[in-house]
């Protein structure tokens, strides 16, 4: 749910249909708030987990990297 907050906003910058009743002068509290989605369906953690790929490198590659380095430094 998504949710827009505006502090101390001129009421005469409403849409006509929201500054019914209110003095156009006053200054107001504007919140707006998306109403869900019924489509919308959050996943789980472990279906984020599942369907991340994984950050790290095998023992194998940091040991090539490193000697990469190392023979870099070596020329």
């Amino acid at each position: 749910m998504n949710k827009v907050i505006r502090e101390n906003y001129p009421a005469s910058k409403l849409p006509e249909e929201l500054r019914e009743g209110i003095d156009p002068s006053v200054r107001v509290t504007v919140t707006v708030v998306a109403e869900d989605d019924p489509a919308y369906q959050p996943m789980t953690f472990e279906e984020i987990f599942a369907a991340r790929r994984p950050p790290y490198r095998s023992k194998e590659e940091i040991d090539a990297s490193i000697r990469q380095l190392r023979d870099e430094w070596d020329d």
